[in-house]
């Protein structure tokens, strides 16, 4: 069994919603809980994503190396167009997605590890490609969340890195020697099947700062785990950036390309920001049916994580049955997860239907 699948079959039982999105009424249990969402009845009834639009209603990705400023550009540009900022999705992505008050443990986290990859990064045990997979599957939630929150809300957002350009840490690991030729393939195989569904983003932004600096602020960082990063691993991502994923997006999303000087200067990349048409790639293309179908897509959020399973063996994400048996009862046995949210009397919950 594939091992990305493990942690999506949870939320089934768990009601995988934003904290606080749910609330809970005294009634009489009768049916399975359910969630106010969007839907047929909407559309029909006149519900429509256009008209919410505005002249900053986009998705922009911010994109660079390890250490290149991206989060601190992001944070001011969301501030001064009035967009929403989402900081880049980590391993724990999921469960800030599902309101969890802490981590849960790497077993329910895709089973790998940031820390160890660049302790190990040729781990015999498989868990640098266990990494890359779990975090393209991250950022693809993220991007769903984005968009939804865009056609939800018109309110434009600005990301850092995208499920379109996770290519670039996957083509450094291979490079580098750190997976094998078959994590490559199968890689391509999911990214095939799944980023399809989605549009790229409006605008792409480019920090642009030699791997030679990069390893250098990640010395200064003082994080352990990011003391001895490979000079070359940083070369590779890179690499990838300027000669795959820059020339290939250029053709769909706008794209603009600053220094690490350049990007200080806020005021002068929202000018350019406002000085772009807009006027090529998918988005152009829309309209209030497309958005219908698109809306439906991304609030189903084990509809996008199925997008990054196939029935595929390899031995670093495939797990056996029994493995997978001990850690779903594993999963069942933490508090509050035996039942959906607000049903388990072991963190405090009140049986409602008693009320």
């Amino acid at each position: 069994m594939a091992l990305t699948v493990v942690r999506f079959l949870f939320p089934a039982r768990t009601t995988a919603v934003r904290a606080g999105s749910v609330v809970q009424k005294a009634s009489v249990h009768t049916s399975p809980g359910r969630r106010l969402e969007y839907g047929w009845w909407a559309y029909i009834l006149g519900e429509r994503t256009t008209p919410r639009f505005n002249q900053f209603s986009k998705i922009i990705t911010i994109d660079g190396n390890l250490a290149s400023g991206k989060g601190a550009l992001a944070q001011k540009l969301a501030d001064k167009l009035g967009m929403l900022y989402m900081p880049e999705a980590d391993t724990f992505y999921l469960d800030r997605m599902t309101g969890e008050k802490e981590p849960l443990p790497r077993d329910f986290n895709g089973m790998c590890s940031l820390e160890k990859f660049y302790a190990d990064p040729k781990a015999a045990d498989g868990n640098s490609y266990r990494l890359q997979l779990w975090m393209y599957t991250m950022r693809l939630l993220q991007y769903s969340d984005a968009v939804e929150h865009l056609l939800t809300t018109g309110q434009g957002v600005i990301l850092e890195r995208s499920p379109f350009s996770d290519m670039v840490f996957l083509d450094a690991m291979f490079n580098q020697g750190y997976i094998r030729k078959e994590c490559v393939n199968h890689y391509n195989q999911i990214k095939t099947i799944s980023i399809c569904e989605f549009l790229p983003p409006h605008l792409v932004l480019y920090v642009d700062q030699p791997a030679e600096e990069v390893q250098k602020k990640l010395k200064q960082s003082g994080k352990p785990h990011l003391q001895n990063v490979s000079l070359q691993y940083l070369k590779s991502i890179e690499d990838s950036y300027k000669k795959s994923f820059l020339p290939s997006v250029r053709e769909t999303s706008e794209l603009l390309v600053y220094d690490t000087t350049q990007v200080q200067d806020a005021e002068r990349v929202v000018e350019d920001i406002e000085y772009l048409k807009f006027d090529k790639g998918p988005w152009l293309e829309q309209d209030d049916v497309t958005y219908h179908h698109m809306r439906k897509l991304v609030q189903d959020k084990e509809r996008v994580g199925s997008l990054t399973h196939i029935p595929v063996f390899l031995p670093e994400i495939t797990i056996g049955a029994h493995d997978y048996d001990q850690k779903y009862y594993a999963y069942r046995a933490l508090p509050g997860k035996n039942y959906a949210r607000g049903y388990n009397a072991d963190v405090g919950d009140k049986y409602v239907w008693l009320k």
